[in-house]
């Protein structure tokens, strides 16, 4: 009986060991699923303050205004350099806030393409010649008449000027804002034969661009011409689709065109600046904060711009007579008297009164 009793305690001894040993167990899983949780837990929390973190850093980082700047030059041409310049004052004034990413080398259409989606606002900002801003903004037609300015002084009195101011905003209805003209020096003809006068211009197909003015000149020259859009000229000029073009010296040589033609005249019949626009939509919609850093660093700019231009000219003058081309220096007067029948043209109208306040700055 004992024995029998001491027996039943041993076994209510055991299964109260294995009730505790199973409640044990059973607390302990629940404590390693709970810790396990809270680590979860704690880890996602954790994970997201970072990811946050992290987001509003790249935030901060990121520039608020981005302006996309297409053009046509090559980046060796110092007018590139000079946007390129303006861009990195912008970034720098506005502490990364703003930025101009420009693209060279027609990336973003021709001139006359880039212009159109500056008026859609599909684009912010262009450099265009002033010659083919005439299809959009007529008054800009001034600066296709033949010999008007003195000289480079001359031309920078009318360029930074009220007459320059005004030009710089004639645009404005149609969805264009100048900001600033920078240098394109003077124009000449180059071709694959000597030029002396313009007796020698006549029969030749001349590339011009797309402008009404460059044409007229031409043809009161005796030469034919013939638009043709700059990054096609290249082909243009090595397969004889024209004989001769014109434009300035760093032009000439970064274009590479001295390799097709080997004779340059400089008669510096115009002098058409290039000009920095934007999208009258991009402008409005920038605050004036962001409005006075963008004209502070294309001021800049320009200054920049006429340092290098006038290096760029007398260097790249020396670079293509190394490589053949032979330059000369023409007796200008024929050209002028060759042209006077524009001048006569635009007498009694908004281009002729234009004229004469150009020829009253001294």
């Amino acid at each position: 009986m004992k024995n029998l009793n001491r027996s039943l305690i041993s076994l209510r001894a055991r299964g109260a060991t294995v009730r505790l040993t199973k409640n044990s167990g059973q607390k302990m899983q629940r404590l390693y699923v709970m810790k396990k949780l809270f680590i979860l837990i704690w880890c996602f929390v954790y994970l997201t303050l970072a990811i946050t973190g992290g987001c509003k850093k790249q935030d901060a980082a990121k520039p608020k205004i981005v302006l996309k700047l297409g053009h046509s030059l090559d980046i060796t041409h110092p007018v590139h350099k000079a946007m390129a310049y303006m861009a990195e004052k912008v970034a720098e004034k506005s502490q990364g806030r703003m930025k101009v990413e420009v693209f060279p080398n027609e990336q973003l259409g021709n001139e006359k393409e880039c212009i159109e989606a500056l008026q859609l606002g599909y684009m912010a900002v262009t450099k265009t010649s002033t010659a083919v801003m005439e299809g959009f903004v007529p008054r800009m037609r001034i600066f296709g008449i033949p010999y008007l300015f003195r000289d480079s002084v001359h031309y920078w009195k009318v360029l930074k000027g009220p007459i320059g101011r005004q030009l710089l905003l004639a645009g404005q209805s149609k969805g264009l804002r100048g900001l600033c003209f920078y240098d394109a020096g003077s124009r000449s003809f180059y071709a694959k034969k000597e030029i002396k006068s313009p007796e020698d211009l006549k029969g030749l197909k001349i590339r011009v661009m797309n402008s009404v003015m460059s044409m007229k000149m031409v043809e009161a020259m005796g030469g034919s011409p013939t638009p043709i859009p700059w990054g096609e000229l290249y082909t243009s000029l090595e397969q004889g689709v024209v004989d001769a073009a014109e434009n300035n010296p760093p032009s000439f040589r970064t274009s590479r065109h001295y390799e097709v033609c080997h004779y340059y005249i400089l008669d510096e019949h115009t002098r058409l600046p290039d000009i920095l626009i934007i999208s009258t939509k991009v402008w409005d919609n920038l605050s004036p904060e962001f409005q006075q850093i963008l004209q502070e660093s294309v001021d800049e700019s320009v200054e920049y711009q006429l340092k290098i231009w006038a290096e760029a000219e007398e260097s790249d003058i020396k670079i293509v007579q190394e490589a053949g081309v032979q330059i000369s220096y023409p007796d200008k007067k024929p050209f002028q008297a060759s042209v006077r029948s524009i001048w006569q043209e635009f007498e009694g109208t908004e281009i002729g009164e234009l004229i004469k306040q150009i020829q009253e700055v001294k």
